[in-house]
């Protein structure tokens, strides 16, 4: 009988091989819906060379490489190597005819996708509070998971805000969908067996965090900023 390697210990794997300049090139090629060959012929490069960078931690590319990787890219050389990761988003300069623009609701549910990194607000016996987690997205509400005596686990039976957001610092665009909602805990064996089993990733926090908090939307909205 074979024995076939889980996906999970594939990506471990992986990404265990891979350099940071690598993950960045990868991270920002996928958040273009670029595939290697099409990211390679932006760049002049071979797509062997790409998944090369992509792949290898011991990938050194040159300047005039990462120039036209991040060219291609749309994006910035420090970016790549990482330079402004302890940065807020945002620092970039604004276009200078840039237009805000309402988002339809189905708009915001497929930019809220299926999971990421969002903030949370609550109202707590300190004062009101906002505070950044992961999430997934289940049956068209925000789910994530927290401890019993973390912060976020003070919203369950409270009304609560919910943003994500995303900034193209390279051309001076984003959006941001704000979440108005309910947020329950959710206590059911096996509805907890399959959150967890659906859920994208743990929590990035780490730590045993085994309370999961459903938000149901009761309104959702959203904008982006559009470049003329």
């Amino acid at each position: 009988m074979s024995e076939q390697t889980p996906s999970n210990a594939v990506s471990a794997t992986a990404d265990s091989t891979r350099g940071d300049i690598g993950r960045r090139i990868a991270q920002r090629r996928e958040e273009l819906g670029l595939t290697r060959e099409e990211a390679a012929s932006r760049a002049g490069a071979a797509p062997g060379y790409v998944q090369y960078l992509e792949e290898q931690s011991t990938a050194m590319p040159g300047t005039a490489v990462l120039i036209r990787l991040a060219d291609a890219l749309q994006t910035s050389v420090a970016a790549l190597r990482g330079g402004d990761a302890d940065l807020p988003p945002g620092i970039g300069r604004a276009a200078r005819h840039p237009e805000l623009i309402e988002l339809s609701a189905e708009e915001c549910r497929t930019r809220l996708s299926r999971h990421g990194v969002g903030r949370i607000a609550m109202d707590t016996p300190d004062g009101p509070i906002i505070v950044p987690l992961n999430y997934t997205v289940i049956d068209g509400a925000v789910m994530f998971r927290t401890a019993p005596d973390a912060v976020p686990a003070t919203a369950v039976g409270a009304h609560v805000a919910f943003e994500v957001d995303h900034i193209d610092e390279a051309l001076s665009q984003g959006w941001s969908v704000l979440i108005r909602g309910f947020a329950q805990a959710v206590t059911d064996p096996d509805a907890v067996r399959r959150l967890t089993e659906l859920a994208y990733s743990g929590p990035w926090a780490g730590g045993e965090r085994d309370v999961w908090v459903r938000l149901e939307p009761v309104e959702t909205t959203g904008r982006r900023i559009a470049v003329r």
